[in-house]
């Protein structure tokens, strides 16, 4: 029975529909769906010079090859789109081995954490249908990717090596030979039996298939840079013919290889002018990018029987090849109207009935023929008069992501859809000439999309490929949608994602705006227009501008003092649950800590609420009064609530602890294992051994600094200072007495200060004697790289990189005073603007007196009186006051491992003593007889897979190799030369 039948009938113009109903991205910019729809919405733009471990600048930069002969082996443009940062991946979430996931092609592993966002999202594997129904279809190129480069590396490259180093310097000797292949090899990184499976493309689709169970068909395509909306396509007729009940469509790209930019360089298809301007008079050519983005396709019907959340619906699709065209490498408009018109009839719909469509999402890459190409296409379809359209491409903000472009712009189309939101387009400074004339109009700034009366907000998505492989998409608007108020439209707007994670116990009002005064516009709806607009859970940007304002559990009077404060467009910050930034911090460059709090007078964590929540296991905590329990349960309330940001999407930039909270966040962010703290923690349990402390020790907290607490204790054998914990507050230890007599002092002055109920002597040198056990446990600490930048209190500074170092480091903190004024004020000269405290405790209150006046946010995770779903809500509209945007858990956990997207050339300094490659100095063996002109001329002769095996790159011995072996791409033919490079890659 066919899909539409099954929807409803023929006559049903939405009988088949498809839903979006979950997407996952990692693009520049971006390590998630919710992060990229933040930078669209706020015309980010996210090119950048390349990395240099991507391809050496040094080696194949040079910014006047584009004027040599296309046979140049430099690269005239060095910009474009990179995901370095983001692209993270967590072994132990998907059942991986770490060790493993480092010797797997990185675009296999970015593909499954890409997929697990989209389910995610789609509200979780538990709200899709039967398994055996869900199909997989991803497109991807054949393009060289970094495990398959580093895999020839190895198994051909090396071998080249040696032969030509046999051949040259036949002294060296075999054993000396091996070594040498040896270090090579070892200098590629991990080898492992998984890393010759990025031979197979279908890995793509098969890793995703086998993690999840979907026993549908799983495979990929490739149709050059229209692979993901083929991709969609296979999808859309898998849905509506029923054999399948949901399918995860999308693409990946992750191939910046110098053979890659090699052909593109040739063919002058990259900008000289190094700026991707599509639609611009002045445009002169593309800039590679990379990426990966999914979605998860349901039939509509079915998706409003499930009642999930709906982001937008495919009306129709079409795909086409040019035929005989000029050349392989040259657009034709015959060929793209052909797709159009296909697309549209498949949907049913008129291109050119008045209000048709709203929206062009074009393949616009910025090479001259193919603008213009499009243009005259889009023209031909949709008329020469009628309301305007708009116009725009994503590729202005990341660059052009190859096979993964088109789903990048079926995101942010679905996005659009479902918020209203019309996203501009960077660059269009003068319009293309083509467009005189036209319907077409490119957004240059974020707007309100305006719904024609009677007829559905639309959209097009197009992608047109090497040889002429075109594709497109016509997208509607959720049947319902409606027109809303301004506060509602402008909430939906900023409506994300959250991982599946989809109820908070309070809602929410946030609303955006581009200054104070259209925020106050938008404050001036009537109050039961406003407060049921708000909305649970923590969410992603609004349209409209960066000025943000955050209410939660809005009433009347709470309405009333947030018009009050937008009116001053002063920030405020949490008073009355109300947040309010005329300039948030966080966009403007600012960053986020995460505060992990130590042993506390009162320890009251509120955690199962919120890991129950998140999907987390509580914490079992043991409720002692000894120094181990106190601190076993002061590590894991802090690990489970760090984790459960996580889960929510808020992530550190950077990370720090108060006493032994410094532990906790050298667990949380990855730095050392969880058991190996356990194991430190039962070295303290036998320091202390077993008693509450030391009878002859005893700490008071001081409402003084630490310089007038000094100065309290002078003449008190055995009393010293602490915690330095703010300038109004500070402790100080010692023998009881003198410590009564230091308090009782400052009492005499007016400064208040109370005992504490602590005996354990820690940070302060009466430790020294009960730590053996625990310096034991440490010496056998693993350590490895934090994923965030770890700071200590003790140095108020990172932590060292040397493992010795900080197992060192983390013994002193034990025995020296707790430094936090000198560290948060360090973390804010570094850039950090808002705190986030992880647990009970003060710290915010210490960060707040630490800073003053300096604009900053602190806010605690868990505060008194309040139960922690409460408080969360809370922390969450906070920060997104403050510009923060959640990013996708997953690949973002303290198990993750940084992604190897680079095939460097390999260093072999030290390999070859004696042996110097100098331009101007002979290259002497054993006997001393001159080869460097010898080997220089076999260099030149040498295969393109060891054209760089050594390379006089300096004055120390270095001999290095690069994936040579020309990229899986279409070859600049005798056609691309007489095109000139115009093809819209």
């Amino acid at each position: 029975m066919s899909a539409r039948l099954r929807s409803g009938g023929r006559n049903d113009p939405l009988s088949g529909a498809i839903a979006i109903v979950g997407m996952g991205a990692v693009y520049p910019g971006a390590g998630s769906a919710p992060e990229f729809w933040h930078n669209i919405r706020a015309g980010v733009d996210s090119i950048t010079d390349v990395p240099a471990h991507r391809w050496d600048p040094e080696l194949y930069y040079d910014p006047e090859s584009y004027a040599h002969a296309p046979e140049s082996d430099k690269f005239y443009c060095r910009r474009g789109g990179f995901i370095d940062e983001r692209a993270t991946f967590d072994p132990a979430a998907f059942g991986i081995v770490p060790a493993a996931a480092e010797g797997m092609e990185p675009d296999q592993l970015l593909a499954l954490r890409t997929a697990a966002e989209a389910i995610n999202d789609a509200g979780g594997p538990g709200r899709l249908p039967d398994p055996s129904r869900i199909g997989v279809v991803i497109g991807r190129g054949g393009y060289i990717t970094p495990g398959i480069a580093r895999l020839d590396q190895r198994l051909r490259t090396s071998h080249q090596l040696v032969s030509a180093l046999r051949d040259l310097i036949p002294d060296l000797g075999e054993p000396r030979l091996a070594a040498i292949r040896e270090a090579f090899c070892e200098r590629l990184g991990p080898d492992g039996a998984d890393a010759s499976l990025g031979l197979v493309p279908n890995f793509a689709a098969s890793r995703i298939a086998h993690r999840f169970d979907f026993r549908g068909p799983a495979y990929t395509v490739d149709a050059a840079c229209a692979s993901a909306l083929l991709a969609v396509e296979h999808a859309v007729r898998a849905l509506r013919g029923g054999q399948c009940d949901a399918v995860l469509a999308g693409a990946v790209h992750h191939a910046h290889q110098a053979t890659v930019w090699s052909v593109f360089s040739r063919l002058r298809a990259l900008s000289p002018s190094q700026r991707i301007r599509p639609f611009d008079r002045d445009a002169d050519g593309t800039l590679l990018s990379e990426g990966t983005g999914m979605v998860v396709l349901k039939r509509l019907v079915d998706a409003q029987r499930a009642g999930d959340r709906i982001y937008a619906v495919i009306r129709g699709s079409g795909t086409s090849s040019d035929g005989r065209a000029a050349s392989l490498m040259s657009p034709l408009a015959d060929g793209q109207v052909l797709a159009l018109e296909r697309a549209w009839r498949d949907a049913g719909l008129d291109p050119r009935q008045a209000g048709a469509l709203g929206l062009v999402e074009a393949h616009g890459a910025a090479t001259r023929a193919g603008d213009e190409t499009e243009l005259e296409t889009l023209s031909r379809v949709f008329g020469p008069s009628g309301p305007p359209i708009a116009l725009g491409t994503v590729k202005s903000m990341i660059g052009h992501s190859m096979p993964a472009s088109g789903i990048a712009g079926l995101i942010k189309v679905a996005l659009a859809l479902h918020g209203a939101v019309l996203p501009p387009t960077l660059h269009v400074q003068e319009p293309h000439p083509a467009l005189t004339g036209t319907r077409f109009r490119p957004v240059t700034e974020t707007g309100d999309w305006e719904a024609v009366p009677g007829v559905p907000r639309r959209a097009v998505v197009n992608a047109f490929g090497f040889g002429g492989v075109n594709a497109h998409l016509v997208l509607e608007e959720t049947p319902g949608s409606g027109r809303r108020s301004a506060a509602r439209a402008e909430s939906r707007a900023s409506r994300s994602f959250l991982c599946g994670i989809r109820q908070e116990p309070e809602k929410v009002l946030r609303l955006a705006a581009a200054d104070p005064e259209s925020l106050a516009r938008l404050l001036a709806a009537p109050d039961d227009d406003l407060i049921g607009a708000a909305e649970t859970g923590p969410v992603g940007g609004a349209p409209g501008g960066p000025c943000r304002i955050a209410i939660v559990a809005p009433t009347a009077r709470r309405l009333e003092l947030a018009r009050s404060a937008v009116a001053r467009a002063a920030p405020w910050r949490g008073d009355d649950d109300i947040w309010f930034a005329p300039a948030p911090m966080l966009p403007a460059g600012g960053r986020l800590a995460f505060l992990f709090p130590g042993l506390e007078p009162v320890f009251e964590p509120q955690v199962e609420d919120i890991a129950r929540h998140a999907g987390l296991a509580a914490p079992e905590l043991t409720g002692r009064s000894d120094l181990a329990g106190r601190a076993a349960d002061v590590l894991a309330s802090g690990r489970v609530l760090a984790a459960a940001l996580r889960e929510l999407g808020v992530r550190p930039d950077v990370a720090a602890g108060h006493g032994l909270g410094e532990w906790t966040a050298m667990v949380a962010t990855g730095m050392c294992p969880p058991d190996a703290a356990e194991a430190c923690l039962t070295g303290l349990g036998r320091a202390a051994g077993g008693a509450p402390g030391l009878p002859d020790v005893s700490y008071a907290a001081l409402g003084c600094g630490a310089e007038r607490a000094a100065g309290a204790i002078t003449g008190l054998d055995g009393v010293v200072v602490s915690h330095d914990n703010c300038p109004h507050q500070s402790v100080i230890c010692g023998p009881p007495e003198a410590v009564r007599e230091a308090v009782d002092r400052l009492w005499a002055e007016g400064v208040l200060g109370q005992e504490l109920p602590f005996r354990t002597g820690l940070h302060t040198p009466r430790a020294q004697a009960r730590l053996r056990p625990v310096a034991e446990a440490f010496e056998r600490l693993p350590v490895r790289r934090p994923d965030v930048p770890l700071w200590s209190a003790t140095t108020a500074a990172p932590f060292p990189d040397d493992p010795g170092e900080v197992r060192a480091l983390a013994v002193r903190h034990l025995l020296e005073p707790v430094r936090f004024t000198a560290l948060v004020r360090a973390l804010y000269e570094d850039g950090v603007r808002v705190f986030v405290q992880v647990g009970p405790g003060s710290l915010s209150g210490f960060v707040t007196d630490s800073l003053g006046d300096r604009e900053h946010l602190a806010i605690a995770v868990n505060a008194p009186g309040r139960d922690g779903l409460a408080q969360l809500a809370r922390v969450t509209a906070a920060l997104w006051a403050e510009g923060h945007e959640p990013v996708a858990a997953a690949g973002a956990g303290p198990a993750t491992v940084r992604l190897g997207l680079d095939t460097p050339l390999v260093r072999l300094d030290g390999v070859l003593p004696g042996l110097r490659l100098e331009a101007d100095v002979p290259v002497t063996a054993g006997d001393g007889s001159p080869v460097l002109a010898e080997f220089g001329a076999l260099l030149r002769e040498a295969t393109a897979g060891a054209r760089s095996v050594l390379a006089a790159a300096s004055r120390a011995t270095q001999a290095a190799t690069h994936a040579g072996t020309q990229a899986g791409t279409h070859a600049a033919t005798q056609e691309g030369t007489d095109a000139g490079g115009e093809q819209s890659p």
